[in-house]
């Protein structure tokens, strides 16, 4: 075997000595490539001192690698910094460059309501009362704890809710009632904003008042002869008198416009929740003291010309059972669906939701528009108002064998299943126990009542299989009986076989138009205005979570689908995405339609639907003909409506009655006494 020769390695420190390219190595023969794969060829120092330093990284675990965090981090950082720029750019250029570019785009646009009448001639006449709905009213901190030092008279709720990035427990703890009164914790006063200001924005650029004072400003209202009704939307309606003396400075407020306008009685237009704050505060201002405001039963009739209800949930809202059941509605359902695993996380799944649970089951006013009328209103087990009709917005899908009027069903099985076939086994006297945790466990903080039902409870509540409006009190009442026990004391959801009774004399009836009397008012004049068009949640499928403990065990399942009626786990019905229009339109078209027990002084009312629209561009923003719950706001049919009426029309005047849907087909199913 010939000599084996190993090549030297090349000094570091030998300089080289011409520039010249050097000759390329020579091949080596076949023992020489033998010696290479058993000794490694020696490395130059240069590449030597990168292997440490790679060696070490690996030591360290590893160099920082592009993840899915810094993804989403550099996406929102683009799109905030992209919006913020056009933001900038729309409002340092000329107010005539957007107005152009709009008209360019989708054509002339027509003038706002107040712009069209005010050329008709048309001038303010009767002063406008402002009633505000749940959660669009502005709160500010006038006392709290040490972790909100510094927040003194600033929004807690409304405006840029900074606070609630900054510090979102601190937020949640002052945003709670106490759990045992319904009223203020210690040391903690948060209270609603007043002025026009309170509710004209919800948050910067998302108005809910502004285009309809502005548009009202335009035929010559100013805040002499308009008045913003603010109340703090999370305690209940009476405990707003009892805390803050709020339906006095109502009453009195409207007493001084009608002096100061030439005797000329208000115009009222509650929104959303406002709309049973109101019905509560008609029966509140004619009641004797101490529980009433004394002013006597002919204090409406003296006092207010119109009762202009946009949006409102007369018999309350699906939508709230879900809330109040699991924290839940279609969009967090969906939300979860989506990216669960990011959902079900720590940060911002149910640990999230529990915090939201917690935080929303103290606010007494959320249960006012739990569904009132039991299965007599809403439907049973085998039949509902609205079967058969469109499910939109497809106006070919009709919802034949959906029953509505089985508001949580647990499984698409049992909600399709007859009535017949189900057996359900009564979850009312049923044991709780086995706690799922213990509060002073890992659950801590976000501690629900959830936690003390325990396994056997849980289970109970799913073995009953099917709720109708008229269990949903019993299941709420067994699932949070803190939280019902405050509810049963301000407010009913039933039905009066005899509105004489002394009985319903009590606050707890006046915000339930099933159970009291409207005014004896015969020449007020009430409009019910809301939007139609859109899918608005109606009854829903639950499956029980995977893991109970520390979560809410209760879920939407999501994975339930069905045509346009049936849609991630909800069934949905024609309405404005929050209202059905069951709930909007039953008494205008049939509870209070003439001279019935409900209404003897027989007011005149009117239904006047709105079909959705959206914008033809972005630049419409959220739409002049929107009949979303709170876009509608916008509309400039309804606007216009508003404002002739403020100006002295009456409902024949505007045209009266308005319809698009089968609402008073719907009615006339409903067999309700009247």
């Amino acid at each position: 075997m010939s000599e084996l020769r190993k090549r030297k390695p090349s000094s570091t420190n030998t300089p080289s000595t011409s520039s010249a390219p050097k000759p390329p190595p020579p091949i080596p023969s076949d023992s020489e490539s033998i010696i290479s794969e058993s000794e490694p060829a020696p490395v130059p120092a240069s590449k030597q001192k990168t292997k440490q330093k790679s060696d070490k990284t690996q030591e360290t675990g590893g160099a920082k690698k592009w993840s899915c965090v810094d993804s989403c981090c550099w996406l929102i950082g683009v799109i905030c910094t992209v919006w913020w720029v056009l933001l900038f750019s729309y409002n340092a250029m000329p107010a005539s460059i957007p107005q152009y570019v709009t008209e360019a785009i989708a054509g002339p646009m027509p003038d706002p309501p107040g712009v069209k009448l005010h050329k008709e001639g048309l001038k303010a006449k009767h002063p406008v009362v402002f009633v505000p709905g749940i959660v669009t009213g502005g709160l500010e901190l006038w006392e709290g704890h040490q972790c909100a030092e510094g927040l003194f008279r600033k929004r807690l709720w409304g405006g840029t809710f900074g606070e609630v990035y900054k510090r979102p427990l601190c937020w949640v703890e002052h945003m709670s009632m106490d759990n045992e009164t319904g009223l203020d914790p210690p040391g903690i006063r948060v209270r609603p904003v007043t002025g026009l200001v309170a509710a004209d924005y919800f948050a910067p650029g998302y108005f809910v008042w502004a285009v309809l004072i502005a548009n009202l400003a335009r035929i010559g209202y100013e805040e002499k002869n308009m008045y913003m009704a603010a109340y703090d939307w999370r305690i209940s309606f009476q405990n707003t008198e009892v805390r803050d003396q709020t339906l006095s400075r109502i009453k009195s407020n409207i007493e001084l416009m009608v002096s100061t306008n030439g005797g000329k009685k208000v115009v009222v237009i509650p929104h959303s929740m406002g709309v049973l704050y109101f019905l509560h505060f008609m029966k509140w201002v004619e009641a004797p003291a101490p529980m009433g405001g004394g002013g006597g039963p002919d204090w409406c009739a003296k006092h207010i010309k119109a009762l202009i209800n946009i949006g409102g949930p007369f018999l309350g809202v699906p939508k709230a059972v879900a809330g109040l059941f699991s924290a839940e509605a279609k969009d967090v359902a969906v939300a979860r669906s989506i990216a669960p695993g990011v959902l079900d996380s720590d940060f911002l799944g149910q640990t999230t939701l529990r915090h939201v649970m917690r935080m929303t089951r103290t606010w007494d006013a959320t249960m006012s528009l739990i569904p009132k009328g039991g299965d007599t209103i809403w439907g049973g087990l085998d039949w509902s108002p609205e079967e058969g009709s469109v499910c939109p917005p497809d106006k070919e899908d009709y919802s034949n064998g959906i029953n509505y009027g089985r508001m949580i069903s647990f499984g698409k099985d049992i909600a399709e299943a007859p009535a017949t076939e189900i057996d359900q086994i009564d979850f009312r006297d049923a044991e709780k126990g086995d706690n799922i945790a213990h509060s002073n466990g890992s659950c801590g903080d976000t501690w629900t009542e959830y936690h003390e039902m325990g396994w056997r409870g849980i289970k109970a509540v799913a073995d009953y299989k099917v709720y109708t409006a008229g269990s949903l009190v019993d299941l709420l009442s067994f699932v949070a009986p803190k939280m019902m026990r405050r509810g049963s004391a301000h407010y009913s959801y039933g039905i009066a076989d005899d509105l004489d009774d002394p009985k319903y004399q009590h606050y707890k009836y006046w915000s339930n138009p099933l159970e009291t009397k409207l005014p004896n008012a015969p020449e007020m004049e009430i409009f019910s205005l809301y939007g139609v068009g859109l899918p608005t949640e109606r009854a829903y499928v639950y499956k029980l979570a995977q893991s109970a403990e520390c979560y809410i065990p209760f879920q939407i399942d999501t994975s339930v689908n069905n045509g346009t009626c049936l849609k991630d786990g909800v069934y949905l019905v024609n309405g404005d995405e929050t209202v059905p229009v069951l709930s909007a339109g039953f008494m205008c078209a049939k509870g209070w339609n003439g001279k019935t027990r409900f209404n003897p002084a027989g007011i005149k009312t009117y239904i006047r639907e709105y079909v959705h629209a959206p914008p033809s561009n972005l630049l419409e923003g959220r739409g002049t003909q929107s009949g979303a719950h709170v876009d509608i706001m916008g509309n400039f049919a309804l606007i216009e409506d508003v404002i002739r009426i403020a100006a002295g029309a009456t409902g024949d005047e505007i045209g009266g009655n308005q319809v698009h849907t089968d609402i008073f087909k719907w009615s006339e199913r409903i067999k309700l006494k009247l």
